[in-house]
């Protein structure tokens, strides 16, 4: 095993056999007698076996362990027809809601945001998740999404209140305090359920409310902006 040696003269570094060990000689460079030094005894070298090295083989010298393959998730054809047609089978059932009697559609509109909220929870997933985690999918994404869209959904029933009880009188300033609670308390949904950091998350509860703000309208109940004093949903 080589010996390193550190010239006292011009201070150079070099390694030398380990026949030399004991003996001395002139540096190379300024030629300074130097005296080599005894091999450090008691050192331990581990050698790891040939068969572990790249993680170890078979009795047939195959590798064992094997890479784990990272899966690509990628929008299809059929997913996003699939997404297409739901959203225009949605905006269909929204706009029929408009000829229901006036006391049908409260309950109408609630039971279909309960089933839609999940959906939209899925697809604002797919393009606002990190790319660079393992994501949600089958049984775990459908748990988590139904949590954030049904979290979603209590929020638009924690709103129904504000104009309701006045709280809500129709001035446009009055959403520079209401609407950061609401899109605060969306975020820490989403990213609580679908560990989006908090940007996203906040971006994903936006991506929901757009949506469900423009089925609204395709209902025909009154824009936000409009609620206050006796108007209702």
């Amino acid at each position: 095993m080589p010996i390193p040696v550190v010239c006292p003269g011009c201070k150079a570094r070099f390694s030398v056999s380990e026949k030399w060990a004991g003996k001395q000689g002139p540096c190379p460079k300024c030629k300074t007698v130097i005296t080599i030094p005894e091999p450090i005894e008691g050192e331990v070298e581990v050698h790891v076996p040939e068969q572990f090295a790249s993680g170890g083989r078979d009795s047939k010298g195959r590798p064992v362990s094997k890479p784990i393959a990272r899966k690509e998730t990628k929008l299809t054809a059929t997913l996003i027809a699939a997404v297409v047609g739901s959203s225009l089978l949605v905006i269909v059932l929204a706009f029929a809601v408009r000829f229901l009697p006036e006391t049908a559609q409260l309950p109408a509109v609630t039971v279909g945001l309960c089933l839609v909220s999940p959906a939209l929870a899925v697809a604002g997933y797919t393009f606002l998740r990190d790319d660079e985690l393992e994501p949600y999918r089958g049984r775990a994404l459908l748990i988590r999404a139904t949590l954030c869209g049904l979290g979603y959904a209590a929020l638009w029933g924690a709103f129904w209140p504000l104009p309701a009880y006045g709280i809500l009188t129709g001035e446009p300033w009055q959403w520079l305090f209401i609407a950061p609670v609401f899109v605060g308390v969306g975020a820490g949904i989403s990213f609580a359920c679908l560990d989006l950091d908090f940007g996203s998350a906040a971006m994903h509860y936006c991506f929901y409310l757009v949506v469900t703000v423009l089925l609204r309208f395709a209902v025909g109940f009154p824009p936000l902006w409009a609620l206050g004093g006796n108007s209702s949903f």
